[in-house]
C-alpha cells in the first residue's frame, strides 16, 4: 500500500505504478523478511497462499465474468439492457433506480461480486449514454452491492459473523437492519437529487429484446440461489447461442470474444495470486496475530470492547482483501472479547459484518472494486471518491457503538 501510494503521489498519476508491480514488490519483500524459514520453505508457503481453495474459487469466477462480460458486450446484450433501462426509466431516476436495483439483486443473491458483474457494464453503458461520469455509475452498483453483502440471509459474511459470534440470522438481520437501513436510505435521497443533473439520453435506439435474456437468466439465476459459477457458465452458453442465432458473431468470433474478457482479467487474477500468498506469510509469521494483541491491550468496558472488534476486522481486512477471511480471522476473538465485556453476541456480529464491508467496500484492491474497475474500463482509485454508501455505513456502524444504539441490543 505504501509503495502505491507514495510513489503515485510522487508522480502525480495513479494511472502511471501498475498495482501489479507493487504487489510483486511487496511479495519479494514479504519472502525476503521470512529470513528464519529456509527459502524453498518460504516460497511453498507463499505458493499455498496463493492457491488456496478460497482464492482459486475466486480467480475460476473471475475468469467465467471475464468470458461473459466480453461475450455478451459482442453479442449485444449490454447495449440492449442499457436502451432498456434508458426506455424504462426517467433520466432523474437512474442513479435511485441503479441503486436499488443493485441492493435489491445482491441481498437476494447474497453476493457483492454477482452483483456487480451482473450490473456494472450496463452502468457504464447508461453512462456514455447520458454523459454521466462511468466512475459515479460505477460506484452506485458497487454501494447498492454491499447493502444485501452485509443482510443477505445467504450472505458469506452473514454466516460467518453469526457462527462465530454464536446468534441467530434473523437476530443479527434485526441489529444490522437498525443500522444500514437509514444509511441506504439517506444514500438513496442523495441519488434522486443528484439524478436532477443526469443528461437525456438522445435518440434511444429499438430495444432488441432477445439480446436482453442473457443477463435476466442470469440475474434471475442468481436470484434463486443457484451457484455464481454456474449461472457465469449458463450466461456464457446463452450469450452464444443468441449471438449466432442473430449473426452477431460466428463460433470463432465467439470463442475470440471469450478469450479477449478472459486475458482482460490477467491483472486481476495475478493480483489475487499475490496477495494470497503475502497473507500465507503474513499468517504464518504471526503478522495478524501481533497486531490483533496489541490493539486490545487497552479495552475496558462494552463500548471500548465494540470499538476494538470493529478495528480488528477492518484491519484485518484491509491486510487480506476478503471481508469474509476477515471476519473468520478475528471471528474468535471477537467473540472472547465480547463476552469479556459483555458486548450482546447479536450486536458483535452485526459490527463484525458491516465493519468489514465498510473497509472491503474501500480498499482499490478488494475484488469488488478491482472486478468493478475491469469491467467499466477504470481504475479503482478512481471509484472510491464516489462510494458514498460504504462511507454511509462506515459512519452508521461507528456511531452505532458511540450511542449505543440499537438500545435494546447494547
Amino acid at each position: 500500500m505504501t509503495l502505491y501510494l507514495l510513489t503515485s503521489l510522487i508522480a502525480g498519476d495513479f494511472y502511471k505504478v501498475p498495482i501489479t508491480v507493487a504487489f510483486m514488490a511487496s511479495s519479494i519483500y514479504a519472502i525476503a523478511i521470512s529470513g528464519s524459514i529456509p527459502l524453498q520453505k518460504r516460497l511453498n508457503i507463499f505458493s499455498q497462499g496463493a492457491s488456496s481453495e478460497q482464492m482459486m474459487l475466486m480467480i475460476w469466477i473471475f475468469i467465467l465474468a471475464g468470458a461473459f462480460a466480453s461475450s455478451a458486450k459482442e453479442m449485444g446484450a449490454i447495449d440492449a439492457t442499457v436502451n432498456l433501462t434508458l426506455s424504462l426509466l426517467p433520466p432523474q431516476m437512474l442513479l435511485a433506480g441503479l441503486f436499488l436495483a443493485a441492493c435489491f439483486i445482491s441481498i437476494s443473491i447474497g453476493t457483492s461480486v454477482g452483483t456487480i458483474v451482473a450490473l456494472t457494464p450496463i452502468a457504464a453503458g447508461i453512462a456514455s449514454q447520458t454523459g454521466t461520469d462511468v466512475a459515479l455509475m460505477t460506484a452506485v452498483i458497487v454501494g447498492g452491492s454491499f447493502f444485501g453483502d452485509n443482510l443477505s440471509f445467504i450472505s458469506d459474511t452473514t454466516i460467518v459473523a453469526t457462527s462465530t459470534q454464536g446468534c441467530r440470522l434473523s437476530d443479527k438481520f434485526r441489529v444490522n437492519s437498525f443500522i444500514v437501513v437509514p444509511a441506504a436510505f439517506v444514500i438513496f435521497i442523495i441519488y434522486l437529487l443528484m439524478g436532477s443533473s443526469v443528461g437525456e439520453p438522445q435518440n434511444v435506439p429499438h430495444v432488441e429484446w432477445v439480446k436482453v435474456i442473457p443477463y435476466l437468466v442470469v440475474l434471475v439465476m442468481a436470484i434463486f440461489g443457484m451457484n455464481v459459477m454456474g449461472v457465469l457458465a449458463l450466461g456464457i452458453l446463452l450469450t452464444g447461442i443468441i449471438g449466432l442465432l442473430s449473426g452477431a458473431f460466428d463460433i470463432y468470433g465467439w470463442f475470440k470474444a471469450m478469450g479477449d474478457g478472459i486475458l482482460n482479467m490477467g491483472e486481476l487474477i495475478i493480483i489475487t495470486m499475490m496477495a494470497g500468498g503475502m497473507l500465507g506469510l503474513i499468517k504464518h509469521q504471526g503478522g495478524i496475530d501481533f497486531i490483533i494483541r496489541q490493539l486490545t491491550r487497552r479495552v475496558s468496558g462494552k463500548r471500548g470492547a465494540e470499538l476494538s472488534i470493529g478495528a480488528l476486522v477492518v484491519f484485518t481486512d484491509v491486510c487480506t482483501a476478503n471481508n469474509t477471511v476477515a471476519i473468520l480471522t478475528v471471528g474468535n476473538i471477537a467473540k472472547q472479547i465480547g463476552d469479556r465485556y459483555g458486548v450482546d453476541n447479536r450486536k458483535a456480529a452485526s459490527i463484525l459484518d458491516t465493519f468489514s464491508c465498510f473497509a472491503q467496500g474501500l480498499i482499490p484492491y478488494g475484488a469488488q472494486l478491482l472486478m468493478a474497475g475491469g469491467l467499466a474500463c477504470l481504475n479503482p482509485m478512481d471509484i472510491i471518491p464516489y462510494l458514498y454508501y460504504p462511507f454511509a455505513i462506515g459512519i452508521a456502524a461507528l456511531l452505532s457503538v458511540l450511542f449505543r444504539y440499537p438500545r435494546r441490543y447494547s
